[in-house]
């Protein structure tokens, strides 16, 4: 049997939705985990000062470049920027990594025949999480090393490492093994997997676009709606992944 995309798009949304109750739980539990770790890393009152003092800056700066402006800065703005920024990308990492595993273990107990709790979910996907979050950051590295150098490299790399999770997650295989095994089989089926991560990607950007003009009141809160909705989009793209590679292996 052939595998069209509009096959696996059918599928991923028909799980989506049997299983809306229990993915939103996943969504919702991450997107709090990420957005209250990075409220606790970056909750220092002269680190918010500083980081108010130099978004302000930079407003007003509007004919310099990020680089040229943080040059411009003073070295203590520039500790204070560089450990906010460690800040939100270790919790977005973290989160990455709660809602990959979660989301994943609960397809592979769905499609072992089960019908498993939140308890079990979040018990089964414990042992896998300490070797995906370091995957997921060897990753996300190498991607945004290859984005800045020269935006193609980026774009390949993010195609080869897209079924990794999947593959750790459902074969238990190690960090290099699933690297290898997604490489080989993302380029094999590049013609399936490019449009559905395309459609994610400017989902996310159309999300961080429309909640770049909303007012934001109270941070924590446009923060946590703007994570969990991410966090599903992510989702379907999580879904599709796995059917295709639970298609591929049988």
């Amino acid at each position: 049997m052939s595998i069209t995309a509009n096959v696996l798009y059918r599928d991923s949304f028909y799980f989506f939705r049997n299983k809306l109750g229990s993915i939103l739980i996943i969504v919702l539990l991450t997107a709090f985990i990420s957005v209250s770790l990075n409220h606790f890393l970056g909750n220092d009152t002269e680190m918010l000062k500083i980081l108010g003092t130099i978004k302000g800056d930079f407003a007003t700066s509007t004919s310099l470049s990020i680089q040229e402006f943080i040059n411009q800065i003073t070295p203590e703005q520039q500790i204070i920027l560089l450990q906010a920024s460690a800040a939100a990308t270790f919790s977005a990492l973290v989160g990455k990594a709660l809602l990959v595993s979660g989301v994943l273990t609960l397809l592979r107990l769905v499609s072992q025949g089960q019908c498993p709790s939140m308890l079990s979910v979040i018990g089964a996907s414990i042992p896998v999480l300490p070797r995906l979050m370091i995957m997921l950051f060897i990753c996300s590295l190498l991607i945004q090393l290859g984005i800045r150098l020269l935006v193609v490299p980026g774009v390949i790399m993010a195609l080869a490492f897209s079924l990794s999770s999947v593959i750790m997650t459902t074969d238990q295989k190690g960090i290099l093994a699933s690297i290898k095994s997604s490489y080989k089989m993302a380029f094999d089926n590049v013609r399936i997997i490019a449009p559905a991560m395309i459609i994610w990607l400017v989902a996310k950007l159309l999300i961080l676009l429309i909640f770049s003009y909303l007012p934001s009141f109270v941070p924590n809160i446009t923060n946590l709606v703007f994570t969990t909705l991410s966090n599903l989009i992510s989702t379907l793209l999580l879904i599709y992944l796995f059917r295709l590679y639970m298609l591929l292996r049988s």
